[in-house]
């Protein structure tokens, strides 16, 4: 049987790049986005590059009402599931956020709440049956607090804790529970920033790796591969020089 995956954010960079290689394994897809003209475009493209199927359904992430029914009509597009990417977010200008209470909370609610409380209408059916894998795109900002994004990085830390909990809870029905947490990505997302050198991968790359980490249900997966040691120096850097850094 073709794998059924939803892809929830599925006009992300990264999500686009993960459907393409899963529409070479001809699997069902569902798309799930905000934007219905861009996931038609995808749809075309998915369909031609052999995917046996493609659903399209509109929803608002921010809409946090909303959440319970787009969990549903995810899964039960064809009948339950085999895997879901949680694949959207934003990236705020940690200033605005620092001088403004809405907009922290606008960034906050997308990064965290929307993603969690998705995340746990899908865990309860991915639960009761007993099977699948549930993935989920934080970052590696979640890893320790800094002055340059900690509003960012406070809902994505938050994240890798609600997928920590997930996959302890749903590790007895047989569910793996992936946190994906990449470094710098070029995406449209990151396209304000300075961009070019040895930390930059593409969406391509980071497909790539979510893919190979989902075949092997890892838990955890940093992509490229060496966030892992930056990430580990960067935790383990003594509060005070820590405090004397510009990161």
């Amino acid at each position: 049987m073709s794998p059924r995956v939803a892809i929830l954010g599925g006009t992300s960079a990264i999500a686009v790049a993960v459907a393409r290689r899963y529409a070479d394994r001809k699997a069902r897809l569902v798309l799930v986005g905000r934007d219905l003209a861009a996931l038609e475009r995808e749809q075309a493209d998915l369909l031609v590059r052999g995917a046996e199927q493609v659903v399209l359904q509109q929803a608002d992430f921010a809409d946090l009402a909303a959440l319970p029914e787009a969990a549903q009509a995810a899964w039960t597009a064809f009948g339950g599931l085999d895997l879901t990417l949680v694949a959207y977010g934003s990236l705020p200008e940690q200033a605005e956020c620092a001088a403004s209470a809405e907009a922290a909370a606008a960034a906050l609610a997308l990064n965290f709440n929307s993603p969690a409380l998705l995340l746990g209408e899908l865990a309860n059916r991915f639960e009761a049956q007993r099977a699948g894998v549930i993935a989920a795109i934080s970052s590696v900002a979640g890893d320790r607090g800094r002055q340059s994004n900690y509003v960012y990085g406070a809902a994505k830390g938050g994240l890798q804790r609600f997928l920590e909990g997930l996959r302890h809870r749903l590790h007895p029905a047989g569910v793996a529970v992936l946190d994906i947490r990449p470094g710098f990505v070029s995406t449209p997302m990151t396209a304000h920033l300075p961009q070019g050198g040895p930390l930059w991968a593409t969406p391509e790359k980071v497909a790539g790796d979510i893919l190979a980490a989902i075949d092997r249900r890892k838990a955890v997966l940093y992509t490229p591969w060496f966030w892992r040691f930056i990430l580990l120096i960067v935790r383990s850097l003594p509060r005070p020089i820590f405090h004397r850094s510009k990161l």
